[in-house]
């Protein structure tokens, strides 16, 4: 395979945020899997050199027991002696205290102390994981860290420049169809002028520049548009300084084929000089038979 291999092992003392870690690396483009054996690491390798396709790779380890300690040590010597894969390993940590209110909290067996004390696994675990810690090129105390503080410092540490770590969704519906359940904002353009009641623009879309300069040049349109888009403006480089991947706007007409869409597209458009965004037309296609639409 051409392109070299990005791996990032993800490894770390159990409670200080390995999961909140593979969800951020998630988010950042890696193919990401928990908790793999290493003795089947050689198969997987061979699976992702003949797919030729992934080149960002997370791998979550856990400690369960010596045996599988010794394992991690053989993948990460023969991982040394391997041309393509350029690796790194991400040791997360936090103190005893910490480790401990955690798992207090979420009511969870230590790994290594399924039936004993829960300081007994976190102190036996600390002593198995030193050497790996030792070998780790990036290391993080979790101590103090909420998670959206952890994903902000995993998202500053390993983001490449050819992956955005946040973008819009701009989404037209129509209410008669329902509200997109996954929208973080909504706004409806019902109050617009309608060019389903007019003859020509009927059958066509707010993708038809007759149909979107119909509903555009409305001097109500433009100025609503004006105010909308300067709001979104402003608020979603606060969503993005939160820690969200995604902000989905959805905007909403009676059937989802004229004003929405019209609308969608001018406002996807002007959002995209700021940001990645994809523009989706949910209900373009959908016409409903109704009996009275007055």
């Amino acid at each position: 395979m051409a392109e070299q291999l990005d791996l990032v092992i993800i490894t770390g003392m159990s409670g200080a945020g390995k999961t909140v870690a593979m969800q951020s690396f998630e988010d950042l483009g890696y193919f990401c899997v928990d908790n793999m054996p290493p003795a089947l690491l050689p198969k997987f390798w061979q699976l992702i050199r003949d797919t030729g396709s992934i080149t960002k790779i997370a791998l979550v380890i856990d400690l369960r027991s010596q045996a599988f300690y010794d394992q991690i040590n053989e993948m990460l010597a023969g991982l040394e002696n391997t041309a393509f894969v350029t690796s790194r390993i991400l040791f997360l940590d936090a103190t005893d205290d910490a480790l401990v209110s955690r798992y207090k909290e979420t009511r969870r067996a230590h790994p290594l102390a399924p039936e004993g004390r829960l300081m007994d696994g976190i102190q036996k675990e600390r002593a198995l994981l030193q050497e790996l810690r030792n070998r780790a090129q990036v290391v993080i105390n979790t101590t103090d860290l909420s998670p959206r503080q952890l994903r902000e410092k995993l998202f500053h540490t390993f983001k490449s420049s050819d992956h955005p770590t946040f973008h819009v969704e701009v989404m037209s519906f129509g209410f008669k169809y329902g509200v997109p359940i996954d929208a973080d904002i909504v706004m409806d353009v019902r109050f617009l002028p309608n060019p389903y009641y007019v003859a020509a623009y009927k059958p066509l879309t707010g993708l038809d520049q007759a149909v979107y300069d119909y509903v555009m040049d409305n001097p109500q349109a433009s100025s609503f548009y004006d105010k909308f888009y300067g709001l979104l403006a402003e608020i979603m480089p606060q969503y993005q300084q939160e820690g969200k991947a995604s902000v989905t706007v959805a905007i909403g007409c009676t059937g989802g084929q004229h004003r929405s869409v019209a609308f969608a597209e001018r406002l996807g458009k002007a959002l995209a000089q700021d940001f990645p965004v994809d523009i989706t037309h949910r209900d373009i296609n959908k016409r409903k038979a109704t009996v009275n639409r007055s």
